[in-house]
């Protein structure tokens, strides 16, 4: 069998769908077809992140591609209204907070200077103040932290359907089969071969497949350095409410914890081997991240486990940044992956950025060409510390 498009997109989670709803939102009148093997978006990455939303980030790119993406999401229930039906997302403005101790204030009263170069309304706060926040947190080991009001949390996965349901009112069409190889031609993209054996032809292809990006790269000859790691989350109940909503709040171990409902998730990027791995391990949070809650907030000594769950982070290993855009080597290729644990909240300014490159050969909203391939090569890495 024989399929055709103009455009493939390997991914159909919210950086693939963001994608073709941008194209097509932004008049694109060619076909544009979405792969996702898998149906129900299970094992996706998008669903199973902590939704985090910020701009407390250390490099500008960043920071400018976020503020974007948040006025997005503060107008995403309307934008993706399918008649009078919102698509609303659950957004909650309750605040990023990363914690300061002696070791690592100073790092962030840098971020908090590149951050306001760029826009992002982010504040320095003394160890008293973080108690307006979280009256309960034990600060005798702070010194400060860095604090954003406008930032927060959603729900991913309505975030998703939210856009590959408005992807289809406008013409997009997704496909729930797994490809198996990119085709080439000489130097140019021919399309795609799937696991099925069918063949859909396309001279442009758009690898948004997240973790599992690397392993179809390299099948054609073009190593990207981008791992799959992974991630776990639990979500815990406590015995004594707290007074306040949680911002979502990073401990100077690394540590984060936010509200969900009335119970709280917590995670950590712990070290693990790369890999597709979606085991969930109780012992990773009573053994390492239960004590480091209980001592930051007494609340949590009486905790219970509700449910956990692991995800996969596609890693970049070079920058811990995305890789976006046209791949030098290979005409019609496009890199959208690397995100390294901030793709979904990243999300409606990358869509935009590759609408307007593969529309206009440029971009106009916000500049990604300095998370381009190009930039390995000429050693030109823009190194993301916050990372979590």
């Amino acid at each position: 069998m024989l399929g055709k498009s103009d455009i493939v997109i390997i991914g159909g989670g919210v950086m693939g769908s963001s994608i073709a709803y941008n194209l097509l939102n932004d008049g694109y009148t060619g076909k544009i077809t979405i792969f996702e093997k898998d149906p129900t978006y299970q094992y996706t990455s998008t669903p199973r992140s902590a939704g985090g939303i910020r701009q407390l980030y250390t490099t500008a790119i960043n920071v400018q591609i976020s503020r974007y993406s948040l006025k997005k999401y503060l107008t995403f229930a309307e934008d993706m209204a399918i008649g009078n039906e919102k698509a609303e997302i659950d957004l909650k403005q309750r605040g990023y907070l990363l914690l300061g101790n002696k070791e690592n204030i100073n790092d962030l009263k840098i971020q908090h200077k590149i951050q306001s170069e760029n826009g992002a309304p982010s504040e320095l706060l003394s160890k008293e103040e973080l108690l307006s926040i979280i009256p309960e947190l034990n600060i005798d080991d702070l010194e400060g932290g860095l604090f954003c009001r406008e930032d927060g949390y959603l729900d991913p996965y309505s975030v998703l359907q939210g856009y590959a349901r408005k992807t289809r009112q406008l013409g997009g069409q997704y496909v729930y089969e797994e490809v198996d190889t990119i085709l080439t031609e000489g130097n140019k993209i021919s399309g795609v071969r799937l696991k099925n054996g069918v063949v859909y032809k396309s001279p442009i292809v758009i690898n948004a497949a997240g973790a599992w990006a690397s392993t179809l790269s390299e099948k054609i000859g073009l190593p990207i350095p981008v791992i799959p790691l992974k991630r776990q989350i639990t979500q815990f109940d406590i015995a004594v409410p707290l007074k306040k909503k949680l911002p979502l709040t990073i401990d100077v171990t690394g540590v984060y914890f936010r509200h969900e409902g009335e119970q709280l998730i917590v995670g950590y990027a712990e070290e693990v081997e790369p890999g597709i791995d979606f085991t969930w391990s109780r012992s990773l949070f009573l053994e390492q991240l239960w004590p480091i809650l209980s001592h930051r907030v007494s609340n949590f000594e009486q905790a219970k486990i509700i449910r956990g769950w692991a995800g996969l982070y596609d890693h970049n290993t070079k920058d811990q940044n995305a890789i976006i855009g046209e791949h030098p080597e290979l005409t019609g290729y496009y890199l959208v992956c690397g995100f390294s644990g901030h793709g979904m909240q990243q999300a409606p300014a990358i869509g935009k950025g590759m609408s307007e490159l593969i529309r206009e050969g440029r971009y106009r909203t916000v500049d990604l060409s300095p998370l381009s391939y190009e930039r390995f090569k000429r050693n030109e890495l823009i190194v993301e510390e916050g990372i979590y």
